[in-house]
């Protein structure tokens, strides 16, 4: 069985991380996406580090594997009229210019549309192609802080604090994969394309369903609350003699096996804790009381007796043990690729499994190591073309 994407071809313009998180969620679903950097430079994130493997930046490498790399200046003519050609034989064509930068080249959408009605083009930006921010710089952290996201993130009292992971960034890439997806399936219908504007701070803020509904309901302002939850008690990180562990006991069936594993079974039928909105409402009493009985003995021996009862519960675990956990391997989480620089790197692989296909793993691309081939291949361009187009350094 061939891959889900397979025959469907990206050109990808964009650059550091939101618009290569995107690409890579296609690639990895077997869309042939072609890189375009710039001649000599390439991406920026070629350049982040460190770490670094053999000068190869571990960045990179993370969100750019299953991708071709074709290098083209697109400011020069040639280099413009060169795109132009490929969009005809694409059926996506993604950036993450800031907004007018794509008008400004000629690669606007109605421009894109005329050589390719089928084409689907997407833009993410930080806010959007509209709004009075429209032409603001943004990174991730700003979102987060503008999404209200660092307000939300810490414990009570202590300076704001970002979300561990580029959440701001990665919101953004994956509603634009899924948004690319559905035009395509809207395209086998309709015939028609589609302009797709992705904004980062819509796609943030759109993770935040019901946070935002709960302000609309009564008007209170959440900060942070650590680990805990402002509707649901006990569902926090709790610490233990030896470390931290994470208990959720979301629903009423859980709370009686939480008390038997606990060692307090009287606790189950207590009238300030016997529904959730007993424990919510007395959660003063009740918060103290867990963390001081659970700080009295080791994680582990904590966790055998929540998972005899059957309690969502798990340790914190750093990335080293993340990276080894029995789940994910099994689950074939943990990839490699052959790279020509780097030998065999270790990668996360693709979360999404599907019967019948094998999901394939190829380096992150050198820059215009497939400059060549692809304007051979897609606009069968000659040899001598294409060394007319180097001395132009125009590829």
């Amino acid at each position: 069985m061939k891959a889900l994407l397979h025959g469907v071809r990206v050109l990808d313009l964009t650059r550091m991380l939101a618009g290569p998180y995107c690409t890579l969620l296609l690639a990895d679903m077997g869309a042939e996406v072609i890189k375009i950097e710039r001649p000599g430079k390439g991406d920026e994130i070629r350049r982040m580090g460190p770490p670094f493997v053999k000068g190869v930046s571990a960045y990179f490498i993370s969100v750019n594997r299953n991708k071709l790399s074709l290098t083209l200046d697109l400011k020069s003519p040639k280099g413009k009229e060169i795109f132009l050609k490929l969009v005809e034989k694409a059926d996506v064509v993604i950036d993450n210019f800031r907004p007018g930068v794509m008008s400004g080249l000629g690669f606007d959408y109605e421009t894109l549309k005329s050589i390719n009605p089928k084409i689907v083009a997407c833009s993410i930006s930080g806010y959007g192609q509209t709004g009075p921010y429209r032409d603001r710089p943004a990174y991730d952290l700003v979102l987060q802080a503008m999404g209200g996201v660092v307000a939300l993130t810490g414990e009570p009292g202590s300076r704001p604090v970002r979300c561990g992971v580029p959440i701001g960034d990665l919101a953004g890439a994956m509603q634009a994969a899924f948004s690319i997806v559905s035009a395509l399936f809207a395209r086998e219908r309709t015939g028609e394309g589609a302009c797709l504007d992705i904004s980062l701070l819509d796609s943030l803020v759109f993770l935040a369903p019901y946070i935002a509904q709960y302000y609309f309901a009564d008007g209170k302002v959440m900060g942070p609350s650590g680990s805990k939850h402002r509707s649901v008690t006990p569902y926090q990180i709790f610490e233990s003699a030896d470390g931290y562990l994470v208990v959720a006991v979301f629903g009423e069936g859980f709370w009686p096996r939480f008390c038997q594993a606990i060692g307090r079974p009287e606790l189950a039928d207590d009238p300030r804790f016997k529904t959730n909105l007993d424990r919510v409402k007395h959660r003063e009493i009740l918060d103290p009381l867990l963390e001081d009985l659970i700080k009295t003995r080791p994680t582990k021996e904590w966790l055998a007796a929540l998972e005899r009862h059957q309690i969502p519960s798990c340790e914190v675990k750093t990335i080293d043990k993340v990276l080894t956990d029995p789940q994910l391997l099994s689950r074939g989480m943990i990839g490699e690729m052959d790279h020509p620089v780097c030998g065999t790197v270790k990668t996360l692989a693709n979360p999404v499994k599907i019967e019948g296909i094998v999901s394939d793993i190829r380096h992150a691309p050198l820059l215009g190591e497939h400059t060549n081939e692809l304007l051979s291949r897609i606009l069968n361009l000659t040899p001598s073309e294409i060394v007319r187009l180097r001395e132009g350094k125009v590829v």
